[in-house]
Formats: structure tokens, C-alpha cells, sequence
């Protein structure tokens, strides 16, 4: 389970030689202004790739996060995961702003739901995202999750943004939704 594999990606444990590239997402403002983090600092983007490497050696393992990488290049493109709560999964990615509008936000998160259901046996996956992202709540649906509520003002807004709070959306699929 270290690596995926889709048509166009691989997705992988990160490497201390992602820096260059985890960087030039997880600072750049157009990529972060739905998110609940960031802009990072060098040493905070430092601090997430240690973390994610030793969280290999956990077990059990709680949260399988990856790399995106690009097959034909080997550019890395983002970051997706997914953590798991009983037998509940919820899933997070962040791409970089030059590869949006191209399908790998749905590419991945096909492979993500493939995981939960099929490699770590979940029965349900969940994931939310600010109102306002389109991008997200639309991988989201194209993956075949449903809507299953909107929540005002329930998340704090990222301090790149102009507000205080932003809306939530929250999506799931069931195992047995995703099996048909």
C-alpha cells in the first residue's frame, strides 16, 4: 500500500527530496485560500515531510497520505490522503494551482475511495470542503459521493482570506453506494 498507481499518476510516500515541490504548493496563495492551513513556512513545509515519513512506521497506521506525482514527468503536483476513524475514512488533497481543470483531482480521488473500500475494508468515506471551493465539491461528485450537508459558517477561514468563517460542505459514499 506505499504506492497507487492510475492512468496518468502515482501516488507515493513523500521523500525529503519533495521539498522544492511540496513548497511551491503549500505557500502559493491561489492554491491555500480554502484551506485550513498554510501559507507554510520553509520550516513548517520541513516538519510536514519529516512528519509524513515517520508516520510509515506506525502501526496501526491511521492516515495513509501521498504524494502526487505525474507518470509521464515525474513532477510532483500535490498532496491527498486518507485517515481513517473506526471504520470510517475521510479523504483531503491539495493540487497545485497548474494542474487544476485536468482530471487528475478526480483520477485521485478514485484511486482513495479504491483504497478505503477495497485495501483498508472501510464502510464509509466522508470528505468536506469551504462552500466556496469548486474545484473539491466537484471531484467529490464525480467520484460518485453525495451531498449530505451544508453547514454555515463552520469552519474557520484561512487568514488569506477576507473572512472570519467560511461554509462547509460535507460529501460521503457508502462501501455499498460505491460498489454499484
Amino acid at each position: 500500500m506505499e504506492t497507487l498507481e492510475t492512468n496518468r499518476l502515482i501516488l507515493r510516500q513523500y521523500t525529503e527530496n519533495d521539498f522544492a515541490a511540496v513548497h511551491s504548493y503549500a505557500n502559493f496563495r491561489e492554491n491555500l485560500i480554502y484551506m485550513l492551513w498554510g501559507p507554510n513556512t520553509e520550516n513548517q513545509t520541513h516538519e510536514f515531510i519529516k512528519r509524513e515519513i515517520s508516520k510509515l512506521h506506525e502501526n496501526p497506521r491511521k492516515e495513509y497520505n501521498f504524494a502526487i506525482v505525474l507518470k509521464d514527468t515525474e513532477s510532483l503536483i500535490g498532496g491527498c490522503g486518507i485517515t481513517i476513524y473506526n471504520t470510517c475514512g475521510e479523504l483531503g488533497w491539495i493540487l497545485h494551482r497548474d494542474y487544476w481543470k485536468q482530471g487528475y483531482g478526480t483520477e485521485m480521488g478514485a484511486a482513495l475511495l479504491k483504497l478505503g473500500f477495497e485495501g483498508l475494508n472501510l464502510r464509509r468515506i466522508i470528505a468536506t470542503c469551504d462552500a466556496e471551493n469548486y474545484g473539491s465539491y466537484r471531484v467529490m461528485e464525480k467520484i460518485g459521493m453525495r451531498r449530505e450537508g451544508l453547514f454555515i459558517e463552520a469552519r474557520p477561514a484561512n487568514k488569506l482570506s477576507n473572512k472570519k468563517y467560511g461554509d462547509e460542505l460535507a460529501y460521503a459514499i457508502l462501501k455499498s453506494e460505491w460498489e454499484t
